[in-house]
C-alpha cells in the first residue's frame, strides 16, 4: 500500500523576469507500514471458536457454561468475578451477532493492525473492549456479551488515527474521518433499539479513543536513499504505559461507580 508525498519547492528563482513553463516533476511514491494482519484473523479464529463451543454446551450439558460463566454479570462481578469485564469480548448470543460483529473485524482490522503494527493492535482490542464492560457494568444492570464493545473501539481508533495524520493523506482522511464519525453516529443510534448495550458501546468507543491518541503509532516520512518511508515514531513503552494507565483509569472507574451503583 503506499501513496505519493510531493516533493518539496525549490527556494531558488528564475533569473529572469519571465517565469519560464512550469516543469511537475513527479510525485515521489512514499511506502506505508505493511504489517500482516495476523491478530486480526487470530481474533476472528478465536472468536468463532469459542461460539462453536457456546453452541455445543446446551447439547453436551444442557445448558451454554460458557456464556454463563463469561457474560458480563454485574452481581456476579460485584461478588468479585472481574473477568467478566474482559470475556464478554468473545461471546455472542446468536449467529446474526457473530456475523455482524466479525464482518465488522474484518472491515476495520486489517487496515488497522498493517499500521498498528500485532501487538499495539492487540493492546487496543482489549483496552477497548474492557473499556466498554466496564461502561456497561457501570451503567446498565442488564446481562451483556458481545464483540462490538471492542470494535467500537476500533472505529474511535481509526478516527484518530486519520486526524492526526491528516496533514500526510490530505482529502482523502477527511472524507474517510468523515465516513468514520458517520458509521459510529449511525450504530450509536441503533444501539438505542431494546436488547443493545449501547453503554459498552460508548464505553468501547471512548477507551479506543484515549488509547489511540496517546499510544497509537505516530507516522513520519522518512528518507531512506532516493526512496521515501512512513516509519512509526511512537516509542512501544509510550504505547504499553498508556494501555496500563487506561485499563486502570476504568477499573478504578468500575470499583468506585459500580460499588456506589
Amino acid at each position: 500500500m503506499s501513496f505519493h508525498y510531493p516533493p518539496q519547492k525549490s527556494d531558488e528563482s528564475p533569473s529572469s523576469s519571465a517565469s519560464p513553463p512550469e516543469i511537475r516533476r513527479p510525485l515521489r511514491p512514499v511506502q506505508l507500514p505493511e504489517n500482516r494482519p495476523v491478530i486480526t484473523y487470530t481474533l476472528m479464529a478465536v472468536t468463532i471458536a469459542v461460539y462453536l463451543l457456546q453452541m455445543l454446551g446446551p447439547k453436551v450439558m444442557g445448558e451454554s457454561i460458557i456464556a454463563w460463566w463469561g457474560m458480563k454479570n454485574n452481581a456476579a462481578i460485584e461478588a468479585g468475578q472481574w473477568w467478566r469485564l474482559f470475556t464478554p469480548m468473545f461471546l455472542h448470543g446468536s449467529i446474526f451477532h457473530i456475523g455482524f460483529n466479525m464482518y465488522a473485524l474484518y472491515v476495520l482490522g486489517p487496515g488497522l493492525e498493517r499500521v498498528y503494527g500485532s501487538w499495539r493492535f492487540l493492546l487496543l482490542y482489549i483496552v477497548a473492549g474492557f473499556a466498554g464492560n466496564v461502561f456497561s457494568f457501570i451503567l446498565s444492570p442488564y446481562n451483556s456479551l458481545g464483540a462490538s464493545t471492542a470494535i467500537f473501539g476500533l472505529l474511535g481508533a481509526q478516527g484518530v488515527f486519520l486526524y492526526q495524520h491528516r496533514d500526510l493523506f490530505g482529502d482523502a482522511a477527511r472524507r474517510s474521518l468523515a465516513n468514520i464519525i458517520f458509521i459510529a453516529a449511525v450504530n450509536l443510534v441503533i444501539g438505542l433499539s431494546p436488547g443493545i448495550d449501547n453503554w459498552g458501546h460508548i464505553g468501547g468507543l471512548i477507551g479506543g479513543t484515549i488509547f489511540a491518541w496517546f499510544g497509537g503509532p505516530k507516522l513520519d516520512v522518512k528518507h531512506k536513499g532516493a526512496t521515501l518511508v512512513l516509519e512509526d515514531v511512537r516509542p512501544a513503552l509510550v504505547s504499553l504505559l498508556t494501555a496500563v494507565v487506561v485499563m486502570l483509569l476504568f477499573l478504578g472507574l468500575a470499583m468506585i461507580l459500580g460499588g456506589a451503583r
